[in-house]
């Protein structure tokens, strides 16, 4: 009975959350080992059918970044990095468009389906949904998102289907660019005027000390977030990431998640209870 009761607390405690999200836009960026690996992929999965089923509207953008790495290792197709973004010859950039459009996109499609969610795959390069220019030519088809043209995307959301968008923009003359998840994801968030931002990623949030679990940061706002990079608390990988949710933020976004993928039912702890499990990012 314990137990029950238990089970009742939680379900009134999510109550108050699903009101306040019901028919508003969450934008979901998905990638790391939380897409990886098949047992944490369906729970990620179910995670997000409950958020549509409760009346919200998720928005995915997917990465894809170990499933390239594999093919690339495959084809023996050398591949760099500056400052964390993968230098895009023409032929990698080839590859990419076959990884995120033929495989990961339907697969998490055809997943959704599956659990009765009505889903679509597209491409950010289709319906010019993303368009960017380069980035810079030492990168190659890297490219910096210059406008979201949400048309399409509110046509798809309103008629009831939930969008799997691969971030790839349509560049100068028709080009095929590669687009950071994150920023693909932050950028559309902005667009489509989202309640949240969500990044999962392969660590709980952000801490104080990365070594140290006990130093997670439940809660940041703009300005704390900005104190502790500038005072080194916040470095390396993290800031690229911190940055895609600062310019959410200033474009009209309400609240901004970095949480742990790879925990069971991340999103659904995060978003429902008090505690939460990662580190929410507020004005």
């Amino acid at each position: 009975m314990k137990n029950d009761n238990e089970k009742a607390e939680i379900l009134i405690e999510s109550l108050e959350y699903i009101k306040n999200f019901h028919n508003k836009v969450v934008v979901i960026k998905y990638g790391g080992h939380a897409m990886i690996s098949p047992e944490i992929r369906e729970q990620v999965i179910s995670d997000i059918v409950w958020l549509k089923y409760v009346g919200m509207k998720p928005v995915i953008v997917h990465g894809g970044g170990p499933e390239i790495n594999q093919l690339l290792k495959v084809k023996g197709i050398e591949t760099r990095f500056i400052d964390g973004l993968r230098v895009t010859t023409p032929e990698i950039m080839q590859n990419i468009e076959m990884v995120l459009t033929g495989s990961v996109s339907p697969s998490l499609t055809t997943l959704f389906n599956a659990n009765g969610i009505p889903t679509v795959s597209v491409s950010g390069k289709d319906n010019k949904i993303l368009e960017a220019e380069l980035k810079s030519d030492e990168l190659g088809l890297v490219g910096e998102i210059t406008k979201v043209n949400t048309s399409y995307l509110n046509h798809v959301i309103e008629g009831g289907f939930l969008p799997v968008i691969s971030p790839i923009a349509y560049g100068p003359d028709g080009l095929s660019l590669n687009i950071n998840s994150d920023e693909a994801a932050s950028q559309i968030a902005k667009a489509l005027e989202a309640e949240k931002l969500i990044l999962l990623t392969d660590v709980a949030g952000v801490y104080r000390d990365f070594n140290d679990p006990s130093t997670l940061i439940s809660r940041l706002d703009i300005q704390g977030m900005r104190s502790a990079i500038e005072e080194g608390i916040i470095s390396g990988g993290m800031i690229p990431k911190l940055e895609c949710c600062l310019a959410a933020l200033e474009g009209g976004v309400q609240r901004c998640h970095i949480i742990n993928g790879t925990i069971k039912h991340s999103l659904i702890l995060e978003l429902f209870t008090k505690q939460g499990i990662g580190t929410m990012i507020t004005h």
